[in-house]
Order: C-alpha cells, then structure tokens, then sequence
C-alpha cells in the first residue's frame, strides 16, 4: 500500500510540475542539464530552498527569510522591505516566463544567501521545486 501511495505522489508531483512549466523555464532546465546538471530534484530544491545559513551581517537567512513560506503569498526583502510577487506560479501567472529574469534572480539571490553563485543543479533543483508550487 505505501509503495502505491508513493508512485501515486511521485506522478502527482510530475504532473503538476508540468502544468507549471514554461517555455523559459524548459529552456533554462536543458541549458542547466547541457552544464552537467543531473536530473532535477523537486525535494531537494525544497530542502536547499529552506536550508538556514548566517549571513553576512551575522543574521540567519533562508530563501524564505524574504519569500516566506507559503509561496502563494507575497514575501519583502528582509533590509529593504520591498514587496516581492508570490513564487507559485500558481499564484503569479508571470513566475518564469522569462528567462532573462530568473538567472538574474538566481545569481543575485544566491549571492545574498548562500555567499556564492547557485550551481546549475541546484538551480534545476531549485526551479523545478518552485515550479510545483
């Protein structure tokens, strides 16, 4: 019974990652498979999405220190206060449409977080993680 609950899941997560997929966000995942990323992982983009580390000014942070945790709502930038749309492309129609926009959110917002650029299979990891929500 629990190996059918868990491939029920796992088609229920394909499907709905699929619902939300952009012609972008198609592109940006083969160019990240084309930089040797492996298959994109949707649970490991959720636990590197909600990984803790202190940041430069001694504060812990996370993606969701600014995007919040329910992806459906809008977040703020934790210094500048600034309204960011909602994540869920369920929620935002214009999340990762454009291509352009995502790596640069990317680079900038690994940077602020994690001190460094994202890797290209994190950055699958990551997109096909918000891709499902």
């Amino acid at each position: 019974m629990k190996k059918i609950i868990a491939i029920v899941c796992f088609f229920a997560l394909a499907a709905s990652t699929a619902a939300f997929a952009t012609p972008a966000s198609d592109s940006l995942l083969a160019s990240y498979k084309a930089a040797g990323a492996g298959k994109a992982d949707a649970e490991k983009g959720k636990i590197d999405w909600n990984r803790e580390v202190v940041g430069e000014d001694g504060d812990t942070i996370s993606c969701t220190t600014c995007h919040g945790k329910d992806l459906s709502k809008a977040g703020a930038h934790h210094k500048t206060h600034k309204v960011i749309q909602p994540m869920s492309p369920r929620a935002n129609a214009e999340r990762f449409t454009d291509e352009k926009k995502i790596e640069k959110w990317f680079k900038r917002n690994c940077k602020d977080v994690w001190g460094r650029e994202c890797t290209a299979q994190e950055k699958a990891d990551l997109l096909t993680f918000l891709l499902a929500q």
